[in-house]
């Protein structure tokens, strides 16, 4: 075993890059308060103001992979600490800003510092002892939720009562913070892939296909389903992301080694990661609506954003209560038992809110039912995917699975925001999504749940081998935390 593993403060690394997570999903949340001023702000059309949300999307989605690498090849720690320079950065800029321009630039340069989260998943696996990685890796793994879940009350709050440039410099603080944390709390563990060189053509590569596909997900219900533009995209997609999979495939030191990504374990909790990606957000999407519609409608709730912030926040705090139980669960049963719970917690949330949802307390108790299971799910797929994949490749990985459940929640916001604008009814002059609109979403979170139930059913399980770890092949800690943390130092 790595001498590195058992730092002298275990604890504190895992609640830096607990603390770390939170953070990088408060700088996504940070603008939702917002959205309605933006244009005002920053004197720019509605359309052109949309994209203070996507360009954070965008640039995350193609950094997330290419730090992943990276922190395998030049030492995670390094690279978290690279991660935090960008989140400052962006953090000012917006501060300062008072056009589009700028704070586009601005909030590109805070989704360059969204590699957080893989990599101090990564790094659990060197510095964590064996019998703590499974609930370290849920609580960090779930930390992205948790910091969505309270960063937007807070978030709310500030924009409230304060003025909106105080969102951005208390960002930039708390990224300081994070960086002073990174520095003395976090030890520096070899790299595991050091002496590789980087792949720069599969880092271009895949960075213009997933630009190509999630630009033409998420703008193509404003630019139309059907125009040259979103057509386009999809044609460039189809084209450059085979292409790049070919490149993959040839080249010696791949960005992502698609080789181990498509054995049946890494193959299926990607998938699955997917679909809870897109379950997670449909009830994000409609439930703050459902909060905030006008009462008049029979079945808005009439709360203003910082009330329905306030409902939303105990689904952050269940999820993190239920992150290291998760954990447990993993050791006693392993990753994949816990995934399966997840998503079916998931799915009862979502059946639970058909019946909950005219009130905002049973609108709350439907979020923390959903959160806790995402909370299992969440911290589950980083352990099945590292029990699956050689230690010079764990941050690569995670950074390819957390990609998944990005591309899943833009997918999920694009079907859902469909089904909204497309189920409509007419009040006073206005239109609003209907109480059937709502329903239809609802239910389509419980169908893409259980979707991933099914596919999280057919995840190979692990085989233990004689010695604690796990044989050649479909690796992974089914069994628990020590085939986790041994079976790719026996094969590097």
């Amino acid at each position: 075993m790595n001498a590195s593993r058992s730092p002298s403060r275990p604890g504190g690394a895992v609640a830096t890059l607990a603390f770390a997570g939170i953070t990088a999903a408060i700088m996504q949340t940070l603008v939702t308060p917002l959205i309605a001023e933006l244009p005002k702000i920053l004197n720019t059309a509605p359309s052109n103001a949309a994209w203070v949300i996507t360009i954070t999307l965008l640039v995350s989605a193609v950094c997330v992979p290419v730090s992943g690498r990276l922190g395998d090849l030049l030492g995670k720690r390094r690279m978290l600490l690279v991660c935090a320079v960008p989140l400052m950065g962006g953090s000012v800029v917006c501060a300062l800003s008072s056009s589009v321009g700028p704070m586009l630039v601005g909030r590109g340069l805070q989704g360059m510092g969204m590699g957080m989260v893989p990599l101090g998943i990564a790094l659990l696996r060197d510095v964590v002892p064996p019998e703590k990685l499974s609930s370290s890796i849920a609580l960090v793994s779930a930390s992205m939720g948790i910091g969505g879940g309270l960063g937007l009350p807070i978030a709310a709050a500030v924009a409230q009562y304060t003025n909106w440039r105080v969102l951005f410099w208390g960002s930039a603080v708390l990224a300081a913070a994070v960086a002073v944390l990174i520095w003395f709390l976090i030890p520096d563990v070899p790299a595991g892939a050091r002496g590789q060189r980087f792949d720069v053509p599969g880092a271009l590569g895949l960075g213009a296909g997933l630009v190509c596909l999630l630009l033409a997900v998420s703008k193509g219900a404003d630019w139309g389903w059907s125009s040259g533009t979103t057509l386009g995209l999809f044609a460039a997609t189809v084209v450059v992301l085979p292409a790049w999979g070919l490149w993959e495939l040839r080249t010696k030191e791949p960005l992502v080694d698609l080789r181990t990504a498509a054995r049946p374990r890494v193959l299926l909790t990607n998938m699955a990661s997917v679909f809870v990606g897109f379950g997670m957000y449909a009830g994000m999407l409609i439930m703050p609506q459902l909060l905030q519609f006008p009462e008049a409608t029979g079945y808005g709730l009439g709360q203003s954003m910082l009330a329905a912030g306030l409902w939303m926040a105990p689904g952050g705090i269940m999820m993190m209560i239920v992150s290291p139980l998760g954990g447990k669960l993993t050791d006693a049963r392993g990753p994949k038992f816990t995934l399966i719970c997840g998503v079916l917690v998931i799915a009862l949330g979502y059946g639970l809110s058909l019946a909950l949802m005219g009130t905002a307390w049973g609108l709350m108790l439907v979020g923390m039912v959903i959160n806790s299971g995402v909370g299992l799910a969440y911290g589950s797929m980083p352990a099945l995917i590292m029990g699956s994949v050689p230690l010079s490749e764990t941050a690569a990985a995670n950074g390819f699975n957390t990609l998944m459940r990005s591309l899943g929640t833009s997918v999920g916001a694009a079907v859902v925001g469909v089904v909204l604008a497309q189920m409509t009814t007419t009040l006073g002059g206005h239109s609003f999504t209907s109480e059937n609109g709502f329903r239809t979403g609802l239910l389509i979170g419980c169908g893409v749940a259980l979707v991933a139930a099914a596919i999280a059913a057919v995840i190979p399980a692990g085989r233990r081998a004689k010695a604690g770890t796990e044989e050649e092949g479909d690796t992974g800690g089914e069994t628990g935390t020590p085939a986790l943390t041994g079976q790719s130092e026996a094969r590097v």
